[in-house]
């Protein structure tokens, strides 16, 4: 089968669809995409909210909960432990299926009745204000991650501890500002660096002991802004310079963006992969258009995706032993399924939403250990088997129209309409981020947040630049958050220091943040190149390279031609920078 061009339903932009994706559309009986992989993802995120929470009660105990669901919309919350316990059967919600309406105006009213988690937590101690996640202790605004252990502020965090405003980290002890780094000790102000300890505003190091200011060292010591020192020169640079100031962290942070861009770049950061392309990408086999993504083969289309995913398109937030999953976000495991949010180790199950260990199950919402389920009603193997082929026919003939008039069928996840939130409230606003009249002129739902009218007590610009000269007063005062609401960064407009944080500050010598922890984790995302591919050239010229003339080398990569850096190939960057 050829190539074939198509043009996205939703922003009217060409597309490819290539031979190899027919052939795993066929696997798994679907038709190909009518939206491009990017249009496909952003409607994926529109479905998780990980940080704006409301107050509510649980509908079943009466006991308050924060919850991610607005109380405006009509849901039906329970507490966590209410959702996960026996009190309740989902399969008394369900309903026959009716061919006279379309099946997503059905699924969006078994939405409205069946009850919702108010958040997603598993063992969390002392962490009420988490989100997502697996064994967090004393943590507070962690979203995404497990094992955790007096984290702040942080976003897909895992097995670390002691740790402020970091995210996509993995073992991390004593950081701050850190992002897309593993196993790391007091490192601060830093991103894309493994196995660093000691050290502060580095970009793309690896092994790095006491340096400052470096890009791109591997097993380096005593290092200065790529300048190489004896450990006496190390010791009095650092004696000299004031740390603790955050006009002087300005200068650092400047100097250092000075030095990357004289700095080659590498094309992706791909490793220990093979026929794969993407950007932060490890243990990668036959895989394409992934992005924060580790031992994954033969897919496409992934967004933190990882631990033993084969044979998987257009999948985020997900993985751990997955196969043949087809638009499939926020869960775990599964196999041979398709179009569903916040699953959990299912198979064969489509169009499905929080439904764990299920099998056979169709138009789905909130079951656990069901087989040959339609709209959470219970069917025979031979009804189910006779009745899902008349609903796909169903779909196909009479399709779901938005009101932008977009079309969805059988083959296409959740229209935008269905999901519970608006989307400012969600990670779309993350990756894909619009004003209010940007997302109402695409159809998205927003919301207008309630006027905050907080009494900001300390303004930033009126904070002490010094983190020695900062009095524990602070923690009794509200800050202003710097953007003021302007930006479209969730922004609280104002924040608070805690005790914690305080003692943090000063015991590593940081100077206090002048922006609220959403705007924080904002700045983090802004260091990941975009989430696309452009098709490119090495920019390499230099002959002791290997190559006479400019390097022919061409590859995949997230750095799009109008960028200013310096692009190489993998080969290129290795001669120079190695």
């Amino acid at each position: 089968m050829n190539a074939e061009k198509k043009i996205c339903q939703n922003c009217k932009k060409e597309f490819i669809i290539e031979p190899d994706d027919f052939g795993f559309y066929n696997k798994i009986d679907v038709p190909p995409p009518t939206f491009c992989h990017q249009c496909r993802l952003q409607r994926q995120l529109l479905f998780r909210n990980n940080r704006v929470f409301y107050r509510n009660k649980c509908a079943l105990c009466g006991k308050e909960v924060l919850t991610v669901y607005n109380p405006n919309q009509s849901f039906v919350i329970y507490c966590r432990e209410c959702w996960l316990s026996d009190n309740w059967d989902p399969v008394s919600y369900g309903r026959d299926y009716d061919f006279s309406i379309t099946f997503f105006e059905q699924f969006r009213s078994l939405q409205a009745s069946v009850p919702r988690s108010n958040l997603y937590q598993t063992n969390f101690i002392s962490s009420e204000y988490c989100n997502y996640g697996l064994d967090f202790k004393e943590s507070y605004l962690l979203f995404g991650g497990y094992n955790n252990e007096r984290v702040y502020f942080g976003n897909q965090v895992f097995n670390s501890k002691d740790s402020l405003d970091i995210a996509f980290v993995e073992k991390a002890e004593l950081s701050y500002e850190i992002f897309e780094c593993k196993r790391t000790n007091r490192v601060f102000f830093s991103h894309h660096s493994d196995d660093c300890v000691d050290c502060r505003y580095l970009i793309d190091c690896n092994n790095c002991l006491n340096c400052f200011g470096c890009v791109g060292l591997k097993k380096k010591q005593y290092c200065a802004f790529n300048e190489q020192l004896t450990r006496e020169e190390y010791a009095d640079f650092i004696k000299s310079e004031n740390l603790g100031s955050y006009s002087a962290h300005l200068k650092y942070l400047e100097k250092l963006s000075t030095l990357e861009m004289d700095l080659p770049h590498r094309y992706a950061r791909i490793f220990k992969s093979a026929s794969s392309d993407g950007d932060d990408l490890s243990e990668a086999k036959n895989t394409h258009f992934a992005f924060t993504s580790r031992q994954v083969e033969d897919s496409k289309f992934l967004f933190f995706i990882r631990n033993n995913v084969k044979n998987c398109y257009d999948n985020c937030f997900q993985g751990f032993n997955s196969e043949f999953l087809y638009e499939i976000a926020h869960g775990f495991g599964g196999s041979n399924s398709a179009f569903g949010v916040r699953n959990h180790y299912n198979q064969s199950a489509y169009y499905s939403e929080d439904c764990h260990d299920c099998q056979y199950v169709f138009g789905c919402e909130g079951l656990r250990k069901k087989k040959y389920c339609i709209l959470n009603k219970q069917y025979s193997k031979e009804e189910y088997e006779k009745l899902v082929p008349k609903i796909i026919s169903q779909m196909k003939d009479m399709p779901h129209k938005e009101l932008k008039g977009t079309i969805y069928t059988f083959g296409e996840f959740f229209p935008p309409s269905l999901s519970p939130f608006a989307y400012n409230e969600t990670i779309a606003q993350e990756y894909f981020p619009l004003s209010k009249d940007e997302a109402l002129a695409c159809n998205f739902k927003w919301e207008d947040l309630e006027k905050r009218n907080y009494q900001i007590t300390a303004e930033t610009n009126n904070l002490p630049d010094h983190i020695k000269d900062t009095s524990d007063d602070i923690t009794s005062k509200v800050v202003g958050c710097a953007h003021k609401g302007k930006c479209k960064e969730q922004c609280t407009e104002a924040f608070k220091i805690t005790s914690f944080e305080l003692r943090f500050y000063k015991r590593m010598n940081l100077p206090l943040p002048r922006l609220c922890p959403s705007c924080r984790h904002f700045q983090r995302l802004k260091q990941r190149n975009p989430l696309k591919l452009w098709h490119r050239r090495c920019m390499c010229e230099k002959a002791e390279h290997g190559h006479s003339g400019p390097c022919k080398e061409e590859f995949e990569t997230s750095y799009s031609p109008e960028r200013p850096e310096v692009v190489y190939c993998e080969h290129c960057y290795q001669k120079e920078v190695y």
